[in-house]
């Protein structure tokens, strides 16, 4: 019987002195690091408030933009605008994203969802002017109009990558178990993935189209590119269209002082939708770690 190795000593005082002082320096400096990157998030929101919080008023939600040089008016063409182009954009982004996602995670080979993945990360990290300059070119430039349609479709294009390797990361999370257990009671694959696969991961899907969303809905040089922007109604969708990243863009390099100020509320109104949306992922993703 081979004799046990002689136990370690015990550290000196000194030495657990030392231990202690490193450990509450990397505390220190994590937690300050913590609060490096969020103090960003806290500035913006400090300015917003300061800058654009007194010209939230009802007219701004509910009057068209003044003519220029004009005090007052708000900016609801382009609130209605922007949800407009998040509609168009999600009827493009949402079912093609999401129908990749479940290509990739159920039916294709591992070669070809190699390739897929890889263009689809490129194509993540596309800047946004490219995907604008690209519609305009298909949509814009053929039609020889800038129109609501065009920006939509911009938008839909850069939520698709995204959506879809969300929704493929969703699925590879589902446990095979439920697949093999649909398969031995003989139900057919594609409701296995439907009725089984889909609904169970749901929510996680649900979660990504809404990133996605909150990632497209403050863009604007793609919609410079396409939908152009107005300070009217939209009543056609193969004309121009407001939207808020447009109109604040506009009024932020303007020469008038109360623009600016609409700026402010603009970048205010726009900044908590994004918050909202992002808040509302953070609940949805709570609920699924809790299921």
């Amino acid at each position: 019987m081979e004799p046990r190795p002689p136990p370690s000593p015990q550290p000196t005082a000194a030495v657990a002195a030392w231990r202690r002082w490193k450990s509450r320096a990397m505390s220190l400096t994590m937690g300050l690091c913590t609060l490096a990157v969020m103090a960003p998030l806290f500035f913006v929101l400090y300015f917003l408030l300061r800058e654009g919080a007194s010209a939230l008023d009802w007219n701004f939600f509910t009057q068209l933009p003044k003519p220029t040089g004009e005090t007052g008016g708000g900016m609801a063409n382009a609130l209605v605008g922007t949800m407009v182009l998040l509609t168009m954009a999600g009827l493009i982004g949402v079912p093609v994203g999401v129908l990749g996602g479940i290509y990739l995670a159920e039916y294709g080979s591992d070669r070809v969802n190699r390739l897929i993945r890889f263009w689809a990360d490129v194509l993540n990290g596309v800047p946004s002017i490219v995907w604008g300059m690209v519609v305009y070119a298909l949509l814009v430039v053929p039609f020889k109009t800038f129109s609501a349609y065009a920006g939509g479709a911009a938008l839909g294009l850069m939520m698709i990558p995204l959506v879809m390797r969300t929704t493929e990361e969703v699925l590879i999370l589902v446990p095979q178990s439920y697949r093999e257990a649909g398969l031995a009671l003989g139900i057919a694959r594609w409701k296995i993935v439907t009725v089984i696969v889909m609904k169970t991961a749901l929510k996680g899907i649900v979660t990504g189209v809404l990133v996605a969303f909150a990632r497209v809905a403050g863009e604007t040089a793609p919609l410079l590119f396409t939908a152009l922007g107005n300070n009217f109604w939209n009543r056609n969708l193969a004309e121009p269209i407001a939207a808020m990243p447009l109109q604040i863009f506009a009024y932020a390099i303007s020469p008038y002082d109360d623009w600016h100020r609409q700026a402010w509320a603009g970048a205010l109104a726009l900044m908590v939708l994004i918050l909202g949306l992002n808040l509302f992922v953070r609940l949805v993703s709570r609920d699924r770690a809790k299921s």
